[in-house]
């Protein structure tokens, strides 16, 4: 794919034209976009804390099935509160240093999806786990999703 036919394909999997500068950091075996990460500051100033952000179609889908069936409390449950927070901070630290230098505005705040602390969102996770971030709720998110999204 080229640049201008990857682009096309995250303005049409997000619905809208990106709102700040981003890279595709993962796809799936067809080569579509699955994952980008973004800047942390959007065009327009504004904050942007969701570093990795999940693109890919089919697995939006397969998260938001995993999130109704009560995947982000079942997640909480599951995994240590203190590995959730050592991702948060991770998270934020990776975000953070991706900040121009010169950069003077506001900042975005907190870890992963921009919480502070538990789980948020697990599509945030997820996106992190395939673009190989180290995150145990992305971890637990593909582990139940290999499972076809049922929570044990």
């Amino acid at each position: 794919m080229t640049a201008a036919d990857d682009h096309a394909a995250v303005t049409t999997l997000l619905g809208r034209v990106p709102d700040c500068e981003y890279e595709i950091v993962a796809r799936d075996n067809a080569g579509r976009p699955t994952v980008i990460r973004n800047m942390p500051v959007m065009r327009d100033g504004t904050p942007m804390p969701t570093l990795y952000w999940l693109v890919g179609k089919h697995e939006r889908v397969a998260v938001s099935r995993l999130e109704t069936v009560g995947g982000v409390r079942a997640a909480e449950r599951a995994i240590d509160p203190a590995a959730i927070a050592d991702a948060h901070d991770r998270y934020a630290r990776e975000r953070d240093a991706m900040l121009p230098g010169d950069h003077t505005g506001p900042t975005p705040s907190g870890g992963v999806g921009g919480t502070r602390v538990g789980v948020k969102c697990l599509h945030a996770h997820y996106a992190w786990h395939l673009a190989g971030g180290d995150d145990p709720v992305g971890r637990w998110v593909a582990v139940h999703l290999d499972d076809g999204g049922e929570l044990r």
